[in-house]
């Protein structure tokens, strides 16, 4: 089965090829694949294609950077054609996690209940007091709103959706 973009979202990227028995360091933005027991693999992009690549085993280098050995991937020379390729992981498996990620709300278009389609979420401020969603608007302007559940309505995982009711006045 082919897997689609929207089915996924992306948790990092692979970096350089570890020892010779083909490890390759894993450098992600969110650790939801040591969080949940449903998913054994994490998906890359390659050429275009999004794979899935069963992971054998990981351990952590340190808190941003895991080691993984891929199932199939046994040589240097082999895991060399992963260095740069983004990886990505599963909605399905994320949504059934405790706590969802800041990065699972990348890419969600946003709703508000008396505005209409807002736009994509393009990123997550965790800079400021309050962490904020900065959507990419359908006009191309760039629109800042606090990231807290009390005005999230619903969020539909499957249509990568999420419905907001939003005081008057923040979306101008």
């Amino acid at each position: 089965t082919v897997i689609r973009k929207e089915e996924v979202y992306r948790i990092g990227t692979l970096g350089k090829p570890h020892g010779i028995k083909g490890e390759i360091s894993f450098h992600f933005t969110d650790d939801i694949f040591d969080r949940t027991d449903e998913c054994d693999y994490l998906v890359c992009m390659m050429d275009g294609i999004l794979v899935p690549f069963y992971m054998d085993e990981y351990r952590f280098k340190n808190d941003s950077v895991v080691l993984v050995k891929f199932d199939g991937i046994n040589t240097a020379e082999e895991v060399k054609r992963l260095v740069g390729i983004d990886v990505y992981f599963p909605v399905k498996y994320a949504e059934d996690s405790d706590e969802l990620s800041w990065n699972y709300f990348v890419g969600l278009s946003v709703a508000d209940e008396c505005c209409g389609e807002l736009g994509t979420i393009e990123s997550v401020d965790e800079t400021t007091i309050n962490t904020l969603f900065v959507i990419q608007r359908l006009d191309g302007e760039e629109l800042l709103i606090p990231a807290q559940e009390v005005f999230i309505v619903d969020m539909d995982h499957k249509q990568r959706v999420i419905r907001m009711n939003l005081p008057e006045g923040m979306v101008e």
